[in-house]
């Protein structure tokens, strides 16, 4: 082999080394662009995870805030609405008690006098039926004690007549009233619609029957009727 064609067969050698290199390095350009472009998209995807994840837990708190919101003004308009309901309940119960103080008021041209004697003379003949005891103190209203005291044979002999018993001792405690009917002066002094009280002798044992006490137990009674009457049956709820 003499020089030139050495000098040819070292220039072919060189120039399939250098496109085999030049291959080479395509191939790995290419390779390297195919991982870069997967990095980039799996980091794309991870950012826009993320930012999705982000955007649904903030819209589970703004629905969570509406929610809690929505509850809160529900509660509310609840509260106003049993509130105005309880206005015109306890409205009802003050004019009630209005009625009451009329059928116990005493003068010449009360009309009520005579229903209010006989009804002093039924709330004693029930405290009789409910004590039966032998002997028993009565409490009323200082402004009531004459009319109670012109009674006292009647209640008694009923009482009897019901109870199939000898008559009870009566003792009319002339120390200590019920307070007296309510006045504008002091609407917040203790006050008595009017009625008695009767207790045993040793005080252990206690009916209590004035018309304030009366009207409470009926309305505590009555009190679903009247919301249900008033209101329907969210009132009665």
């Amino acid at each position: 082999m003499n020089d030139a064609d050495a000098s040819i067969q070292i220039q072919q050698m060189v120039r399939f080394i250098r496109q085999e290199a030049e291959e080479k390095a395509n191939e790995i350009s290419i390779s390297s662009e195919e991982e870069f472009n997967i990095e980039k998209l799996q980091l794309v995807e991870a950012e826009k995870k993320k930012i999705r994840q982000e955007y649904e837990k903030k819209e589970k708190q703004v629905d969570v805030r509406k929610k809690i919101d929505y509850s809160m003004q529900l509660n509310a308009s609840r509260i106003k609405v049993l509130q105005a309901q309880d206005d015109i309940v306890n409205a009802m119960k003050e004019e009630a008690a209005k009625q009451l103080l009329e059928v116990s008021q005493h003068g010449f041209f009360n009309h009520h006098h005579h229903q209010y004697k006989h009804l002093l003379k039924d709330l004693i003949v029930q405290c009789l039926l409910r004590l039966k005891e032998p002997a028993v103190l009565l409490r009323c209203r200082e402004e009531d004690l004459d009319m109670v005291e012109s009674m006292l044979d009647d209640a008694s002999e009923e009482y009897c007549k019901k109870a199939k018993v000898h008559a009870p001792e009566i003792i009319v405690d002339k120390d200590i009233f019920l307070p007296p009917a309510p006045s504008d002066d002091d609407p917040h002094a203790l006050s008595c619609a009017g009625g008695v009280v009767l207790a045993s002798r040793d005080g252990k044992i206690v009916c209590e029957n004035t018309l304030d006490a009366r009207l409470e137990v009926a309305f505590r009674n009555k009190l679903p009727e009247i919301r249900k009457s008033l209101f329907g049956k969210v009132g009665a709820a």
